[in-house]
């Protein structure tokens, strides 16, 4: 097992935090990777784009129940085995994603990439919980932000670079490749972190009724809702971001993955400056107060988006939104993990697919507006960061009483 935080030195914490933040990016970079081959993907099945779509659909499907099974399952076996085996699972598909001989074929094979990829996404969450002081989660999983804040940066030019010189298929060998120098780095640096408790029941009916003692406890529900629908308002941007700047405002393809890196720079430097501001402040306090700065940004971003005042705000704006959600993210996850410590697994899971079950539907909403206005966009980000802050303070407001 790993040793408490007193027994480790800052040598061994940071190997710990760039594997599991390797892990954690997994999911995303699984994601973006593979985007610049849609148009190749669809020529060689001759279908169409949107067609290929299902493959991120399906991907979205196997990442939420992933989480969600993975989550009891580490709690009863340990961190490490079943981690370990949710990584041979991503190889296995991912070589199966890369010999599709039809569409059908690899939307399946995508639905399996995610549910071993989901394995990375609860463990390096629930490690962190595991092994590090409740005062510091929100600063280590600030470092695993950091790591995976760099997957949209690097897996588009990645992805871009496999496609042009070798071809589609080739994405999925490099993902094989990958996850495969994963399996080396979490049985050489990652110790189990548990005890595993072997009275965890893994019969569905009871798997769901703990599952909804998660939550419904008052603390994970607030903060895990309240983190979730920040999630989402990124996603709609993510989901939004090509369709408004190379369609309203003509970018090209180069000058958009300039802009949509660094506005993903801007989330992880909040993420790392959060680090900063956990020395002085409480993680509380600094997620209540960006919660109205982000209401008071997104109210900004709806006024330019009806007023149409133009490109240089509408940048500004974003770039700040995406910032300080790199703050809002790690905080609201380490304050719904704090009240399980022995059902880290379970919880962590749940988070994760909570997140993507609402990343997933206000990317699928944003989609239906045909239009290269920010209109839709601004709407479902105040709608999403609004309702945010508002449990953020439901939760605080009860404290303060419970308190008196």
């Amino acid at each position: 097992m790993i040793q408490n935080s007193e027994g480790r030195n800052k040598k061994q914490e940071y190997i710990i935090l760039l594997v599991l933040g390797t892990l954690i990016a997994l999911g995303p970079f699984s994601i973006d990777a593979y985007l610049p081959g849609f148009e190749s993907i669809a020529q060689d099945f001759n279908t169409t784009i949107s067609q290929i779509g299902l493959t991120l659909t399906s991907y979205f499907i196997g990442i939420s129940l992933g989480q969600l099974a993975y989550g009891p399952i580490m709690d009863k076996f340990g961190r490490k085995k079943p981690l370990l085996i949710g990584l041979v699972i991503y190889l296995l598909s991912a070589i199966s994603c890369m010999y599709s001989p039809n569409l059908e074929w690899l939307i399946v094979s995508r639905f399996f990439l995610a549910v071993g990829a989901a394995g990375g996404m609860v463990a390096a969450k629930a490690i962190v919980r595991d092994i590090f002081p409740v005062h510091e989660v929100a600063g280590a999983i600030s470092v695993l932000m950091l790591i995976m804040g760099g997957a949209p940066i690097i897996a588009p030019t990645v992805g871009s670079f496999i496609i042009e010189s070798f071809g589609w298929k080739m994405i999925f060998l490099f993902l094989a490749i990958f996850s495969g120098l994963m399996i080396i780095s979490v049985t050489k640096f990652l110790p189990e972190s548990i005890v595993p408790d072997r009275m965890v029941d893994l019969k569905p009916k009871q798997v769901a009724i703990k599952y909804f003692g998660i939550l419904t406890h008052p603390k994970f529900s607030n903060f895990a809702f309240s983190g979730s629908f920040a999630i989402g308002a990124m996603f709609a941007y993510i989901s939004d971001a090509p369709k408004l700047f190379m369609g309203n405002y003509d970018l090209s393809q180069k000058e958009f993955g300039i802009l949509f890196g660094l506005n993903a720079g801007g989330l992880i430097l909040g993420s790392q400056i959060n680090r900063l501001f956990l020395r002085k402040y409480s993680t509380l306090q600094i997620t209540l107060f960006n919660s109205v700065v982000l209401v008071i940004l997104s109210s900004l971003f709806l006024i330019n988006s009806i007023f149409e005042f133009g490109f240089i705000p509408t940048v500004v704006i974003l770039f700040l939104i995406l910032f300080l959600l790199g703050f809002q993210n790690p905080n609201t996850t380490a304050l719904s993990l704090e009240p399980f410590e022995k059902k880290a697994g379970r919880a962590s899971a749940l988070i994760g697919s909570l997140k993507m079950i609402l990343g997933a539907f206000t990317s699928f909403i944003i989609s239906l507006f045909h239009t290269s206005s920010s209109l839709p966009l601004a709407v479902i980000l105040l709608s999403c960061l609004l309702i945010s802050s508002l449990l953020l303070f439901h939760f605080s407001k009860k404290e303060k009483k419970v308190t008196v």
